[in-house]
């Protein structure tokens, strides 16, 4: 067992490693061409939020039984609330699919069948493993060495139409508390608070660090929470808590543990773009170890990206480094 590792969650990735193993058992031989990967290639590594062509098995190349699985591994992995964010992002598919077929600007297959399950290395043994599920808007990554989950990171979201505006769904909006909580907070800044916090009055046109191996922005701008009121803090952990507890009990506990034993000191809060709702803005919670993203620009600021990054354990890099260093020590 890695000493000192603050993501250890046995339940859950026991839970993983069951999900995974009927998954697997269930697929036939060309299946498992396509849905397993050595866990040590770069594929891994890779993710995206846009709808292009990913490796892996997609949902429409299973069966029902297999689709059942293949949703409890999605479970494995989630929250309750979690995992009903990413079925609603799953089907929201086919209300983004009819919006584009009715303006005539169809570009894409929004096709809810086109998300992609990958197994990486053996679940079975001792040796480190893993496991993705990619799609459009919706990127989860899982890493298990020793029987503990050490990394769910990244983990992203999103939302095209933020809120579904008329047909059937029309109200419904996925992420609307990533949204709301952040707009709580910088209004209720003060304007020297608003000085530091606001770093630019034009929103990026999409989350900085993409979808990039590493994840890294220059500089580290914003408002710090140590310069927060009493209620502003805790607004801060409202919103910190909307993007943890998409993640299973034990390691969001953990998370926000982390965070309240100092860590929350250290973050930064920063946001580019307008107040009002409606119109584009952006904002970003940094601090040494975590980075959350939040766009909502594209589409007449109707369209949200969101994304939790852990700077330091992204795929469970440093604490693989470590288990292997502790593996080749002894």
């Amino acid at each position: 067992m890695i000493e000192g590792d603050p993501y250890r969650a046995s339940r859950v990735a026991a839970a993983l490693k069951t999900s995974a193993l009927r998954f697997v058992e269930s697929l036939g031989s060309e299946q498992r061409a396509v849905a397993m990967f050595p866990f040590g290639e770069d594929e891994r590594f890779f993710w995206h939020d846009t709808p292009i062509e990913r490796r892996g098995l997609p949902l429409k190349d299973m069966d029902g039984l297999q689709r059942g699985l293949a949703y409890e591994l999605l479970a494995a992995g989630l929250s309750p609330r979690g995992l009903d964010q990413a079925r609603a992002i799953i089907d929201h598919e086919l209300i983004l699919g009819r919006i584009e077929r009715e303006a005539g600007t169809v570009r894409w297959d929004r096709n809810p069948e086109l998300y992609y399950f990958t197994i990486f290395g053996d679940p079975t043994g001792d040796a480190p493993w893993g496991c993705r599920v990619d799609g459009h808007h919706l990127s989860l990554h899982r890493t298990v060495v020793q029987g503990e989950l050490v990394s769910a990171a990244p983990t992203f979201f999103g939302a095209n139409p933020a809120r579904v505006q008329d047909g059937p769904g029309e109200g419904l909006r996925i992420l609307a508390a990533t949204e709301e909580l952040a707009r709580q907070l910088v209004r209720s800044l003060d304007a020297p608070q608003r000085g530091e916090a606001i770093v630019s009055e034009t929103a990026p046109a999409d989350i900085l660090t993409t979808n990039t191996r590493q994840a890294k922005v220059d500089g580290f701008e914003g408002l710090p929470v140590s310069s927060m009121s009493d209620e502003q803090r805790e607004t801060m952990r409202r919103l910190l808590r909307e993007y943890a507890e998409r993640l299973p009990d034990e390691i969001a506990g953990r998370e926000m543990g982390r965070l309240d034993e100092g860590g929350l000191e250290q973050l930064r809060f920063a946001w580019a773009g307008v107040l009002e709702p409606g119109q584009g803005h952006y904002y970003r919670i940094q601090g040494p170890t975590l980075l959350i993203e939040y766009d909502n620009t594209q589409n007449g600021a109707n369209h949200i990206h969101s994304v939790w990054r852990d700077l330091e354990n992204d795929f469970g890099v440093d604490l693989l480094r470590l288990h292997y260093e502790t593996q080749h020590a002894a």
